[in-house]
């Protein structure tokens, strides 16, 4: 896997095709990274003693293969 963090890279494939942004993960081990503002999705979270409940946005990993290095 060529991509390594810090990279700017563009989506080639998927909901976010054509955006760009910086990796801020690669997990070359399941050939996945995570790319800064990108597949976000929504989570609910339980409140807990170290944290509030609600709903929290967060990035998830993008397969290797669908970003392109710029």
């Amino acid at each position: 896997m060529n991509i390594k963090k810090g990279d700017t890279v563009q989506i080639i494939a998927g909901k976010d095709k054509g955006k760009q942004g910086k990796v801020l993960k690669s997990l070359p081990k399941d050939t996945r990274v995570i790319v800064e503002g990108i597949n976000i999705v929504k989570l609910h979270k339980k409140p807990s003693m170290v944290s509030e409940g609600g709903i929290v946005e967060e990035e998830r990993s993008i397969h290797a293969s669908n970003v392109k290095k710029i």
